[in-house]
């Protein structure tokens, strides 16, 4: 590779093409001289120039094209031509390349001696430079270098470790394989917290182990086929989790926590006996985070201010209602945030806590020993508290304990499985609770969904079909007049379209009319009072405002419909 260096040194060349003033270069030098490290870190860092200005003026000092990392087609093969210790060092990645050839995009190209450094790890391939921002090479890291290799490789050495001839029991997670076991296990976790994953599926067949994590919402796939070694990853998760690792007929619940890249991560463990063996589900709560408060979740600023009025209310029930995995608890934790003050007693009890609360009394859930949610309710009012937290309506019993409680003065927070904010109500009567206590303490209802966020860098325009636009159409009648989008694909979202993920709110207050129906257990009246008031809007038509917006897709909005038919 022939070295590319800029005729004379960047501050001089930035005078002398009136990119910067004389004053400014005397400044920069002089942090420079008292701080070392490179003159662009601290161009940027002092704000005369964005990251994107000075790697174009560079770029074109050096006559190298300047791209977009986001919009570029990445060889993943090629990008392990250069192992990741050194493509973080040298702030560099290879996007293409083969036996014969290699191009290089550099965050700093004017850094000579990584340039040479690069060229002999590359050595005899003839390099093409390219410049990127170091941010885009930063965010494509965590997605481009996973670590499939290193789980296949440690998979296939602890199978070897082993006879052939002879199948992994329980206790074989105990001898010397049990390094390789560790390893196994934490490259697993590593590529997990790489790629945003919430959950490990761990699920054993005949054949092969399926390890599947998901991302966003959806399962991202893979297979190891030594699936011998299922037994000695089973019993070091169950050590782990303090589980009981003889015991393999019944499902078993535990948790531990891990130290990851300077991440502390929660790991909530459910094991179930299958066919292949014991299937593994491993839920992954990232605490150093930290919770999300209620200005993050997403909702309207309409919707915000009700929901904080609400919480304002010293008495009263308020329910977070949604499917598995659509961000109640999160909710719930960022309204506890807000409450949690040293004027306020707040008690909490869940399956499992997921996040520990200072000042706040949590209370963990065991029926094995007769610590259900009612009874931790009745103690609970025992307490004095302000306001009190159950992670989930399950039963009649704890219902009406709850609502006995909002009766007497306390302000009660929980979640409820239903399809959408109006439906609570029906349920909460359908498990027993007589209507004039669910009409007496039922203040609001607020349902969530979360759909999948578009990717900024590979968004484009989209034509609905039909059949869509008709559907739209029925949810908004300004529907035609929106401009949609959908996600093309790119190295930054791993070529799903999609980044991240968006909550969708509908929220109901329960009014006088709704409340004197509720009381009479009259849904035709209830409903009659929904379909009158103009204000309450469903959740596919705040996912269709989203995606009216450009922040996620068509196909999102029909998603959601159908979860909330």
């Amino acid at each position: 590779m022939a070295q590319r260096k800029l005729t004379k040194r960047l501050g001089e060349l930035l005078l002398e093409h009136g990119v910067i003033s004389p004053a400014q270069l005397e400044a920069v030098l002089e942090r420079q001289q008292r701080d070392g490290g490179r003159m662009g870190i601290h161009l940027v860092q002092m704000g005369m120039l964005s990251e994107l200005e000075l790697l174009g003026f560079v770029a074109r000092q050096l006559d190298l094209p300047l791209l977009d990392l986001n919009r570029e087609r990445i060889d993943k093969d090629a990008v392990k031509l250069l192992s990741e210790v050194y493509a973080r060092r040298y702030r560099a990645l290879v996007i293409a390349g083969d036996e014969t050839s290699a191009t290089l995009v550099l965050s700093d190209p004017a850094d000579l001696d990584t340039q040479d450094a690069i060229s002999h790890l590359l050595a005899p391939r003839e390099i093409q430079l390219a410049v990127a921002p170091h941010s885009q090479l930063l965010a494509l890291y965590d997605q481009l270098y996973r670590r499939t290799d290193d789980i296949a490789s440690l998979a296939g050495q602890l199978h070897d470790e082993h006879a052939p001839s002879r199948t992994l029991n329980d206790g074989d997670a105990l001898d010397d394989s049990e390094a390789t076991v560790a390893k196994l296990l934490n490259s697993l976790f590593e590529d997990a917290l790489q790629i945003g994953a919430s959950d490990i599926h761990i699920e054993p067949e005949k054949t092969l182990i399926r390890l599947r994590m998901r991302v966003d919402g959806v399962l991202q796939e893979t297979e190891l086929k030594e699936a011998a070694i299922g037994p000695a990853l089973l019993s070091r998760l169950k050590l782990m989790a303090g589980l009981d690792i003889a015991e393999r007929r019944l499902p078993q619940d535990g948790r531990f926590e891990l130290s990851i890249r300077d991440s502390r991560v929660d790991v909530r463990m459910a094991t179930m006996p299958v066919q292949g063996g014991e299937a593994v589900v491993l839920r992954l709560l990232d605490q150093s985070r930290g919770l999300l408060g209620l200005d993050k979740a997403g909702m309207p600023p309409a919707m915000l201010a009700a929901f904080r009025r609400r919480l304002a209310s010293p008495n009263g029930i308020i329910l977070v209602t949604g499917p598995t995995g659509s961000g109640k608890t999160t909710t719930l934790y960022g309204a506890l945030s807000e409450l949690n003050t040293p004027e306020r007693k707040i008690i909490t009890a869940e399956d499992p806590v997921e996040y520990r609360l200072p000042r706040v009394n949590q209370v963990q859930v065991n029926g094995k020993i007769g610590l259900t949610f009612a009874r931790i309710l009745r103690t609970s009012l025992r307490q004095d508290p302000d306001v009190l937290l159950i992670g989930e309506m399950r039963d009649q019993d704890t219902a009406e304990i709850a609502m006995r409680g909002a009766l007497t003065g306390h302000l009660v927070l929980s979640t409820l499985h239903t399809n959408d904010a109006p439906s609570s109500a029906v349920r909460l009567m359908d498990m027993g609770v007589p209507g004039y206590l669910v009409a007496s303490t039922l203040k609001a209802v607020l349902a969530q969904r979360l759909v999948r966020r578009l990717c900024e860098h590979c968004r484009e325009p989209y034509l609905p079909e039909e059949g869509e636009r008709q559907f739209l159409l029925h949810l908004n009648p300004a529907a035609d007049n929106a401009r949609y989008y959908h996600g093309r694909g790119c190295a930054g979202c791993n070529h799903s379209g999609f980044k991240g993920r968006l909550g969708v709110f509908e929220w109901l207050e329960i009014n006088h009319e709704m409340a004197d129906a509720l009381r009479e257990q009259d849904i035709e009246a209830f409903n009659r009072q929904l379909a009158g008031r103009e204000e309450f809007r469903t959740l596919a038509q705040a996912a269709l405002d989203l995606a009216m917006d450009g922040r996620t897709s068509v196909r999102e909005v029909l998603r959601l419909a159908e979860w909330s038919d």
